[in-house]
């Protein structure tokens, strides 16, 4: 069985809603859903006027090869969010994708912890984030 990603895009395989961002708090946090629900066209309008992936977070079949995060192996942003970010929450959200997760099998429950503050999309370009995403960080001159 191919591992899920558990930060995906509109479009991949299999893809399905893995929650709603809430940005009601001091950081987005993500409310997980209780059953999958198929990313389809009308599920994904229901974002409007804003992209999905500002709304929602989406799980889909791990893109491997054709993901940038992948080394062939892992997922480097998974290591990279377990070595960089704090824990969100003390104990495991509530998912439906856990067991067939690519960060859980890979990062195991370090990365349960931190999942539902990763937005797939995020205006925050702070050196941390910019680090974490694997962007460049951008030094002041």
């Amino acid at each position: 069985m191919s591992k899920l990603c558990p930060s995906a895009q509109p479009g991949m395989e299999s893809c399905r809603v893995l929650g709603v961002v809430q940005r009601d708090g001091p950081a987005p946090m993500l409310q997980y859903l209780d059953q999958p629900l198929p990313a389809t066209p009308e599920v994904l309008a229901l974002a409007a006027p804003l992209k999905p992936t500002e709304v929602f977070r989406l799980a889909a079949t791990c893109a491997e090869h054709k993901c940038p995060h992948f080394d062939g192996t892992d997922c480097r942003l998974a290591s990279r969010i377990v070595r960089m970010l704090p824990p969100a929450v003390d104990a495991l959200p509530p998912c439906t994708i856990r067991r067939d997760c690519r960060w859980f099998s890979q990062e195991g429950a370090a990365a349960c912890r931190r999942c539902p503050e990763i937005t797939t999309v995020t205006y925050d370009l702070s050196p941390q984030t910019r680090q974490v995403s694997g962007l460049p960080v951008m030094h002041e001159m």
